[in-house]
């Protein structure tokens, strides 16, 4: 009988989500709706869950993604790009049937122009990916996973309600993102969790309250006061907010720079606050570290 592989090294973090091919278009112009111009194209791991994770490595910790990779061939080449860039994968759902994911995007020096995000086989694997936090080798029911866990909203509606009220995520600090604004609204059983902090930017904010807010200020206390524990919510290249029930708002504004990427700026500003706090910053501090971390990827830098 063959002896299963030994389960890999307990991680500080898991990223639960989305972790798939990003193929991104860049152009130096400004673009408008129907613009044929010249740029460059690149294919490189990217989801939430991933650009997450990989800001993590970036930081010097050890995360973990679950998520569903197909076993096709770009299965084999993400599984190997997220190894070499220190990104855990052997707790990650392998798919026979299902494709691994792609997300393609079109940017221009005015920002995104469009998007389209195919995480049909993360929706088709479902609480498959889960099964580490049940089955012993991350947790269980009895003793739950009790570190950081950071969760994407590309997960289903039904599987983020089952996350809400289950066990397997009692003890853990969980950091929540939406994928997107069309799909803010699967996050509203997570928002009175009381592990989580959510982490919007303003037009997800006002989705979730049903409410447009004036900024990114108004919006945190809106989320508070329709009872979330914990809040950070940004503008782009306006003020950020972080909101703590009983302690109110606190806020801070980006550098201005000039604007070299988009795409994975939200996560990025996720994953240097989680990397702040972890190391002992106060709240004022880690939404600081979280804006320069954010500022510097957008001007096209790698933070570190």
């Amino acid at each position: 009988m063959n002896a299963k592989p030994p389960l890999p090294a307990r991680p500080d973090i898991l990223c639960i989500g989305s972790v798939l091919w990003d193929i991104i278009g860049r152009s130096h112009l400004a673009m408008r709706q129907g613009s044929d111009v010249p740029g460059r194209i690149t294919r490189l791991p990217g989801g939430v869950a991933m650009n997450i994770a990989m800001t993590l490595a970036r930081f010097g910790l050890r995360p973990a993604v679950l998520t569903a990779i197909g076993r096709d061939d770009e299965g084999d080449e993400l599984v190997a790009a997220c190894g070499r860039l220190g990104v855990e994968t052997g707790f990650a759902y392998r798919s026979e049937d299902l494709p691994t994911d792609r997300y393609m995007a079109v940017e221009g020096a005015n920002g995104l122009i469009a998007a389209v995000a195919d995480a049909h086989s993360l929706e088709a694997a479902g609480d498959k990916i889960l099964r580490p936090l049940a089955d012993g080798s991350l947790g269980s029911g009895a003793a739950p996973w009790g570190g950081a866990i950071a969760l994407d909203g590309n997960l289903t509606a039904a599987l983020l309600a089952e996350i809400a009220r289950s066990p397997l995520f009692a003890a853990a600090d969980l950091r929540v993102a939406p994928a997107s604004p069309g799909k803010a609204e699967r996050l509203l059983p997570l928002l009175g969790h009381a592990g989580a902090v959510l982490y919007v930017n303003l037009e997800e904010a006002g989705l979730l309250a049903k409410v447009e807010f004036p900024d990114a200020v108004a919006a945190a206390e809106g989320l508070l006061a329709r009872g979330a524990g914990r809040v950070l919510v940004t503008d782009g290249g306006r003020t950020c907010a972080e909101g703590s029930r009983g302690l109110g708002v606190i806020s801070g504004v980006p550098p201005k720079v000039m604007v070299a990427r988009v795409t994975g700026a939200g996560d990025t500003f996720m994953a240097a606050h989680i990397v702040a706090e972890k190391r002992g910053a106060g709240r004022e501090d880690a939404l600081q570290a979280a804006i320069r971390a954010a500022a510097v990827y957008v001007g096209g830098e790698v933070p570190a």
